[in-house]
């Protein structure tokens, strides 16, 4: 009779059953409707945020280690024999399954007739005109009829559902358009179908690093480039912390992704954000860790190569 040490039983235990099925099974999983799906032998058993239940026969569990046993008739051992061999031979690829996201219809600030001083801000604080415009021609950047700069995300139907309005001198106004959701925040797109993802905390860090891109030589817009809309606070067990809303749905709409640069600060929030982060991403990502060189976030950076001091120049620009 095979012998299994503990910690090989809680690894089995702890594969549900849509990872499972998604690496192992992938014919017998079926989708049912946005974030439920069946399987393909018993079309009234439905899988649901890391839970099964077989309605058809009243019982149900959290792991594929239950489906085996309950659904597939095998003993505990033989359950136990099939994960690990599975997972042996060829670690999983963790997919979280997207949980329903209310669809709540953002309600973005109205906009001036033009983008003046939104041009002059972004100028001021270092970043190329030409990228700014292409984002306003875009429609991820625009002016209010505050004189505020309002970065838009959009959902996978270009629908807009995220709005950070921030004001365009240097009184740290910022706040999020009514009805938006962080999972759809502002983020660059590459042209190229890479494999790759740049973490920020905010829309001008993004902007800031693909400035640098370009006065590096490189093509920015091949970049895929992702901000969180904040700081990422993670829980006071780091292990047990949550993947941030955008990333985690960046991540189940691009399941190409293999590699992960995170861009954080430089203080202790953004530290603790990046160990946080390198600690409960799957194992399945290369997650590098690559802040700025010089200050605190990724502007300052630009602000220092280019030659601008922004805390002293805002009021000119403003």
């Amino acid at each position: 009779m095979a012998y299994y040490s503990p910690e090989e039983i809680e690894k089995a235990r702890q594969m549900d059953l849509y990872t499972y099925l998604e690496n192992y099974e992938p014919d017998e999983l079926v989708h049912f409707s946005r974030d439920t799906y069946m399987t393909r032998t018993h079309d009234s058993l439905k899988i649901s945020n890391g839970m099964w239940y077989w309605f058809s026969r009243g019982i149900g569990g959290n792991s594929a280690l239950d489906y085996l046993m309950k659904v597939r008739d095998y003993t505990f051992i033989q359950a136990v024999e099939t994960i690990l061999g599975y997972s042996n031979e060829r670690p999983p690829v963790v997919y979280q399954q997207q949980k329903k996201i209310k669809n709540i219809n953002v309600i973005l600030p109205k906009k001036a007739m033009n983008n003046d001083k939104v041009i002059r801000y972004l100028k001021g604080r270092g970043l190329d005109i030409d990228i700014v415009k292409e984002c306003i021609d875009n429609r991820l950047i625009y002016q209010d009829i505050n004189g505020n700069v309002v970065f838009v995300g959009y959902d996978k139907n270009n629908v807009p559902r995220y709005g950070c309005v921030r004001g365009c001198n240097q009184t740290r106004y910022m706040k999020d358009a009514y009805g938006s959701h962080k999972a759809f925040s502002f983020k660059l797109n590459s042209l190229e179908n890479n494999n790759e993802v740049h973490i920020f905390e905010s829309a001008i860090d993004l902007l800031s690093y693909a400035t640098i891109l370009k006065l590096e030589g490189k093509e920015w817009y091949n970049y895929n480039l992702l901000s969180l809309s904040g700081v990422y606070q993670p829980a006071k067990k780091l292990d047990e912390s949550k993947i941030p809303l955008a990333l985690n749905y960046y991540l189940n709409q691009n399941q190409n992704i293999k590699r992960i640069v995170l861009h954080l600060d430089n203080d202790s929030a953004g530290r603790l954000a990046t160990t946080a982060l390198k600690t409960i991403l799957p194992k399945q990502y290369e997650v590098i860790d690559d802040p700025p060189i010089v200050g605190k976030d990724f502007n300052d950076f630009l602000c220092s190569k280019v030659g601008i001091n922004y805390k002293k120049n805002y009021e000119r620009v403003r």
